[in-house]
């Protein structure tokens, strides 16, 4: 064609110097967008860093601030001079539910079991304050216990019931931590919300579905009707 002969000597080195050439080009994209991919992944593992931190944070300022120390230290008091020995396991209870929340500061993920033996010395203190206003049960299927979840998820989903709704003896709060299959928990209560409300920017919820969001899991599911509230998280294996 226009005079043009092929000479197929040379045909085999223009291949073998297109393809290596189309190797190096396509070697340095897919290297540069492999990089871009790192350096993105470390930037939301930092975020999640920060976001654990803080929701840590959050979690142990609720926990020291003046009015829970009051009613924890009062409730002692009382226990001391009433019954020396469940003052002795309330506040043995008490050490546990600071020094977890206090070491929990360098986790990102916690075993289902280490969770739910938290929320038992939490929930201890809550009823030694509440007595028969509040009640507490635990139906979690013990072979989930080396799954995962974000630390403090189910201590912050009880202090959310506790805080927004009515407590009293007559009208008692319960509160059901279960499992739905090996997928999800599920935080739930009765629902009987205080009159005044309660100031709230539902930080807590935003955490719990900020650092599974980071993590590249499913988001929680937060279901309501005129009687029960609940949140469901999932279940990381």
């Amino acid at each position: 064609m226009l005079g043009y002969h092929i000479d197929y000597s040379q045909t085999k080195w223009c291949l073998i110097i297109s393809i290596l050439l189309t190797l190096v080009a396509t070697g340095s994209w897919e290297g540069s967008y492999i990089y871009q991919l790192w350096k993105e992944s470390l930037r939301e593992k930092e975020l999640l860093q920060k976001r654990t931190l803080q929701n840590e944070f959050d979690a142990l300022k609720s926990q020291v601030n003046p009015h829970f120390l009051f009613n924890s230290l009062n409730s002692l008091s009382s226990l001391i001079h009433e019954n020396p020995k469940d003052a002795e396991k309330f506040l043995d209870e008490m050490s546990s539910v600071y020094r977890y929340i206090l070491k929990n500061n360098e986790l990102e993920l916690s075993e289902i079991g280490t969770e739910i033996s938290f929320i038992q010395s939490y929930y201890h203190l809550l009823k030694t304050r509440y007595t028969d206003g509040l009640n507490l049960k635990i139906e979690v299927n013990a072979n989930l216990n080396e799954y995962l979840i974000p630390p403090l998820s189910l201590q912050i989903l009880v202090e959310n019931a506790v805080k927004h709704n009515i407590i009293l003896r007559e009208a008692p709060l319960h509160l059901l931590i279960k499992n739905i299959g090996n997928d999800w928990l599920v935080v739930s209560n009765n629902l009987q919300r205080k009159i005044a409300k309660v100031p709230s920017n539902k930080v807590g919820l935003k955490n719990i579905a900020s650092k599974y969001k980071l993590l590249g899991k499913q988001d929680i599911i937060i279901n309501e009707t005129e009687s029960e509230f609940s949140v469901q998280i999932p279940i990381i294996k």
